[in-house]
């Protein structure tokens, strides 16, 4: 029988990186319909517009007037800047408007995240096979937050795509660990410790604990190993971020101090000690969360990797303070167990008994899916800020100068320096003005969370995601949502009430 002919290039692509090119389309689908980003991510995505368009012109940069809480690390802005300097250039030349360079700006991170991801994909397919990597790729498909996070500049999301960037190319600490590069994967998260996220710090004891008491390496190597990385890190993070932010600091250790040893992120809120594991894995993780349990039960090859990780979600739920994103370095792991469940019950899905299992499986996949997608819907109604300032530009095209006030809240929620536009606009985001004050000011427009203002006329109003609503039919759950951010116009600029605006309800 003659030999079958030699794959077509596309046939190649498809075949070496067919799973890839999922993943990516979804994450690039995501940044392009929600490109706004939130509180969480303005540090990272003012420090990357700063860095790309002031350059070395430090004094121009946003942290300096607006410092936040805690100082955080300009070395994974630098990295992102350094990569999409090209495409930011070209625009530039050609006059894009600035909210496309974020959009590029966080294309290039989620490309970045994706590797990493695909790195630690292939080892899946090394040591469990085709159909666990197949099941990996789709749980993390079908789930809704790992991909939508990819492309934001979140420190934790920094974290997981640049944990091994300074130690082994661009890899993720968890395939140093698949390939048993231990000593790497102890640098990989050192790295991500030290620079970016303090907090990885207990993956790192977990982690390392296990691999001790696997005699994966000795007492003594880890020791050396551990020093010297930590001695570097905490050097070239001090001399880039005393640079940056014009004082001698560690930022990450000042992030442990304030948040650990101060417990004052509690301020923003806590939740049970329980929350992440009956709430936030529930949610982010959907079906691959019951078959994570099943897959450790099923293969005791996948305990050694998913219990130090579940650990380090153990320890963390100590923290008064939870959001998802703290933890979400773990569910690339989970999701491995959950592949081996996944294709467990995909090998024997025509044994009695089994094919049942098959078919409820099916059944939770198509419910993940549709979960996925009503809280894709509430997240693109979660950035009112944005839509506010894009429907501002859009309606007034004059070259007449303009200056415009955005609150808290409106910068909070879409609202960043990417979303500003050249002249004839100007933007204050001056703090701690009262609502009788902004009478005596003279900002053309305003964009803040109040409906009334006195001298100033409701042009219109932005609604925003409020709650989910369970509803008979089809589809059951029905979002609701409010008006969230209003924008004011200037009762003393004729201009400005002569044009058609749409009014506030």
């Amino acid at each position: 029988m003659a030999p079958p002919p030699p794959p077509t290039p596309a046939a190649r692509i498809l075949r070496d990186y067919g799973w890839d090119l999922l993943l990516g389309s979804i994450a690039a689908f995501y940044a392009v319909m929600v490109p706004y980003t939130k509180v969480e991510e303005s540090f990272n995505v003012q420090a990357i517009h700063d860095i790309l368009y002031h350059n070395h012109h430090i004094d121009k940069y946003d942290h300096l007037e607006f410092p936040g809480v805690v100082p955080r690390t300009f070395i994974g802005a630098l990295v992102i800047s350094l990569l999409s300097s090209p495409a930011i250039l070209m625009m530039r030349i050609f006059h894009v408007p600035k909210v496309y360079s974020l959009l590029a700006v966080r294309l290039m991170l989620g490309c970045v995240t994706l590797t990493t991801l695909r790195l630690f994909r292939v080892e899946i397919k090394r040591k469990y096979g085709r159909h666990v990597e197949a099941f990996f790729v789709i749980l993390t498909a079908i789930q809704f937050h790992v991909l939508f996070y990819s492309t934001r500049p979140l420190p934790n999301i920094l974290a997981l795509a640049f944990v091994c960037a300074f130690c082994h190319a661009v890899n993720l600490a968890y395939s140093f660990w698949f390939k048993g590069n231990f000593l790497c994967t102890l640098q990989a998260l050192i790295v991500a410790a030290v620079v970016f996220r303090c907090d990885m710090v207990l993956l790192l004891g977990t982690i390392g604990i296990a691999l001790l008491l696997s005699r994966s390496f000795s007492l003594l190597e880890a020791v050396k190993c551990c020093i010297s990385t930590v001695l570097v890190c905490i050097g070239f993070t001090v001399l880039v971020d005393s640079i940056m932010w014009q004082r001698i600091l560690w930022p990450e250790f000042e992030v442990f101090w304030f948040n650990s040893v101060l417990n004052r992120s509690s301020e923003w809120g806590t939740h049970s000690i329980h929350w992440y594991f009956t709430s936030a894995l529930p949610r982010s993780m959907l079906v691959a969360y019951p078959l994570c349990l099943v897959g450790a039960l099923l293969d005791r090859r996948i305990v050694p990797y998913v219990l130090p990780v579940a650990l380090f979600v153990v320890l963390y739920s100590k923290l008064p303070h939870k959001e998802l994103r703290f933890i979400i370095a773990s569910i690339p792991m989970f999701n491995v167990s959950a592949s081996l469940a996944a294709g467990r019950i995909y090998n024997n899905r025509k044994k009695s008994g089994w094919n049942f299992l098959y078919v409820l499986m099916l059944g939770a996949f198509l419910v993940s899916l549709g979960y996925s997608a009503v809280t894709f819907m509430a997240s693109y109604s979660n950035y009112p800020g944005g839509h506010a300032l894009k429907a501002l530009h859009e309606a007034d095209s004059s070259v007449k100068e303009k200056t415009v006030h955005i609150d808290a809240f409106t910068a909070m929620s879409g609202v960043s320096r990417f979303c500003e536009n050249e002249n004839p606009w100007r933007y204050s985001k001056e703090e701690d003005i009262s609502i009788e004050e902004y009478q005596r000011r003279n900002f053309t427009y305003l964009l803040n969370e109040h409906r009334y203002i006195s001298g100033y006329k409701c042009l219109f109003a932005v609604e925003g995601f409020s709650r989910a609503k369970i509803q008979p039919g089809i589809p059951p759950i029905s979002l609701v949502k409010v008006p969230k951010v209003f924008a004011h116009g200037n009762t003393r600029d004729p201009d400005i009430l002569s044009l058609d605006w749409p009014g506030c309800p």
